[in-house]
């Protein structure tokens, strides 16, 4: 992923007011960002725990979506799949993220849903960059970069349900 500033990330979110946009808190560490291990931009809302934000390349430019979800609880015994990059995680490691629609579909309060790494670290953990903690990731015959393509079909088919 190239490397995003604030201006960029401020103006890519569709499914926010741009008052919304302005007043979302961005990660401090853009500048430290592992931007070339990265297929996406996650970060969680350090203070609002039920909040997080994405930003991915789409159509060569950045679309960037706010995401909600119910913080799980730690230390249930239950697993749980990220959508996104099969990583699996205790519960709370992967969280119901939804996603208000963009324009009146979202006005309306239409929203859709995917699950996520709670951590929205996905690319870091196709990479082996990342380990989740008392999580695994299923040893795959795909290459790296078929898993990213997977990963990012994926998040694609979200956010197209998203704009449409």
């Amino acid at each position: 992923m190239r490397p995003l500033d604030e201006r960029d990330i401020r103006s890519s979110f569709v499914n926010c007011s741009k008052g919304e946009a302005k007043r979302l808190p961005l990660p401090r560490d853009l500048g430290d960002r592992p931007w070339d291990d990265l297929d996406f931009l996650g970060w969680r809302d350090p203070g609002a725990p039920d909040r997080s934000y994405l930003v991915a390349e789409r159509e060569d430019r950045p679309v960037g979506v706010a995401l909600r979800f119910q913080p799980g609880r730690r230390g249930v015994l239950q697993r749980s799949l990220c959508s996104l990059c099969l990583t699996t995680h205790p519960r709370g490691g992967v969280s119901l993220m939804t996603a208000r629609k963009a324009g009146p579909a979202g006005r309306e309060g239409n929203s859709v849903g995917l699950y996520m790494c709670t951590d929205l670290a996905c690319s870091l953990y196709l990479r082996g960059k990342k380990v989740p903690e008392n999580g695994t990731r299923f040893e795959e015959s795909l290459s790296l970069e078929e898993q990213v393509a997977r990963t990012l079909g994926n998040l694609d088919a979200f956010l197209g349900k998203l704009t449409a």
